[in-house]
């Protein structure tokens, strides 16, 4: 997989928990203050541990000076486009560009719908996803008034504003063929599933599939962020040699950096989620240790053009 040459970019994924909201605005907070690139929060409304992740996300760009944050990622069945086009915009204004739209086309569709979503298979809310992406585009480029005759949204000459402070990009989350081409077709951005679920050797043939998707629809692959959620702890050792089936990272901050070099230079991914416990300590060594690492690493190999390092990863 070539290295596509995007900013590297270091985020959190932070956990909605209701259950200790100041403790999550604290953390949140803080790796605003340490440098974090990117805030990512899930977003499943059902689950009733959970705070709202948009409400959560005003709040935290209200706390926070320069982080940019995003859903990781919102489940649109829940939020119909225009209107979440709207918050979305209202946020980005609000915190001078600071929100990115990550947006998934639902991956537990029984409870959305026990809360109000509409019955809907996983094929069509594929399809509602894409006209979704579509809405959002023209609702953000100041079309006005906007139409949208769609199989699932229809807007009848609606009057949308504001107009976000920079261009929102759109992140999608997919794990499965027709959600990747979906990616490669229309999306600024791929929120690859978590390693548990689909560790490094599964997304070589997935950012294979968004790649043939973007040049069918004319689109430089290269333009696509690949964005990974990267479960791990540091440790004093790693356990084993790392290996592209792994399932998280684990070991000394020498050993993150080898890794998330390999998933950049390698497999084309240029932001890394750190998914952990919010223990301010590995906050700071993540961004600390091993991110300017990563970037020094990442850099070498551009400038010189050498061979890629280190070697895929058996």
């Amino acid at each position: 997989m070539p290295d596509y040459g995007q900013q590297i970019e270091f985020g959190y994924f932070l956990v909605p928990d209701a259950g200790d909201p100041e403790g999550v605005l604290e953390t949140a907070v803080l790796a605003d203050r340490l440098g974090y690139d990117l805030l990512g929060v899930q977003d499943h409304p059902y689950q009733p541990r959970h705070l709202d992740a948009l409400a959560l996300l005003g709040v935290i760009l209200a706390r926070t000076r320069e982080v940019r944050v995003f859903h990781a990622v919102a489940n649109l069945p829940l939020r119909p486009p225009a209107a979440f086009a709207k918050a979305a915009a209202t946020l980005d204004v609000l915190s001078g560009g600071r929100f990115e739209a990550g947006l998934g086309a639902g991956g537990f569709l029984g409870p959305a719908q026990a809360m109000g979503a509409p019955a809907l298979t996983a094929g069509e809310s594929l399809e509602a996803l894409e006209e979704a992406v579509a809405i959002l585009r023209a609702s953000w480029s100041g079309e006005s008034p906007l139409r949208f005759d769609g199989r699932h949204y229809q807007l009848n000459g609606i009057r949308l504003g504001p107009l976000p402070a920079h261009p929102i990009k759109i992140w999608l989350g997919a794990a499965k063929p027709r959600g990747l081409a979906l990616t490669g077709r229309v999306a600024d951005g791929w929120v690859a599933p978590l390693m548990n679920y689909m560790p490094p050797a599964g997304s070589l043939a997935a950012q294979e599939l968004i790649d043939r998707a973007a040049r069918q629809a004319d689109r430089d692959p290269r333009a696509i962020r690949r964005i990974e959620l990267v479960p791990g702890e540091f440790a004093a050792a790693a356990p084993a040699p790392a290996r592209d089936t792994d399932p998280a990272i684990v070991g000394p901050p020498e050993h993150w950096a080898e890794v998330l070099t390999h998933l950049a230079l390698d497999l084309g991914f240029s932001s890394f989620v750190l998914v952990a416990p919010p223990d301010p300590d590995t906050l700071r060594t993540f961004i600390e240790d091993v991110a300017p690492e990563v970037r020094e690493r990442v850099a070498a190999a551009r400038a010189d053009r050498s061979p890629v390092a280190p070697e895929r990863l058996t």
